[in-house]
């Protein structure tokens, strides 16, 4: 038996040593000299300080910001917490559950309320939640359909909001994987870099 037990346990802490510590740092190592923002968070920072990552959405609710796809993070007890990192994931309801659908409609009625100008159909990334509940990114669809209710808030023409609207839509990967999307945050950043 005790001819057994020792590579057992000398193989468990090589193995330990190895998996455990040796590979999480070298690819740690890695990511941070090959790719340092990235393996950061890509943060977004101005004027020195850190305001959020391109990859998290944030929760913006003035009418002179974009709105981006509402999150579904909850916390313990089911109470919405707006794009909480430490605690990502989807809604889980069923397109026949009745919850979801008052959500939506409650969600359109906020949309139709804070632009009633807005008639058209509303896109919806901007009335449902994403798998994730922390998507930073909405539809070009999406972003058009808030411009007037924006460049209105702001004091700006719908012209100027549209123009820089359309500097910040960003193209499919390698021009094929996935769809043109607005990252939220970026255009925000943008929009308060206009005033």
């Amino acid at each position: 038996m005790n001819l057994q037990l020792r590579p057992a346990i000398v193989s468990f802490l090589a193995l330990s040593a190895l998996t455990g510590l040796a590979y999480p740092l070298l690819v740690t190592g890695l990511a941070k000299a090959l790719f340092p923002r990235q393996a950061e968070g890509s943060l977004l920072r101005k004027d020195g300080k850190t305001i959020g990552s391109e990859w998290i959405g944030q929760s913006f609710t003035d009418p002179g910001h974009f709105w981006g796809r509402p999150s579904a993070t909850v916390d313990a007890h089911g109470k919405p917490l707006p794009y909480n990192g430490a605690n990502s994931g989807a809604s889980n309801l069923a397109p026949s559950n009745p919850d979801l659908h008052k959500a939506v409609q409650d969600r359109i009625a906020t949309l139709r309320a804070a632009d009633p100008e807005a008639t058209g159909p509303v896109p919806v990334d901007l009335v449902t939640t994403s798998g994730s509940g922390l998507d930073p990114h909405i539809s070009p669809a999406a972003a058009a359909f808030q411009v007037h209710r924006v460049a209105k808030a702001r004091g700006l023409s719908d012209a100027q909001v549209q123009a820089l609207l359309g500097r910040h839509v960003e193209s499919p990967q390698f021009g094929i994987l996935g769809e043109a999307r607005v990252n939220v945050l970026k255009l925000n950043l943008a929009l308060d870099g206009l005033q």
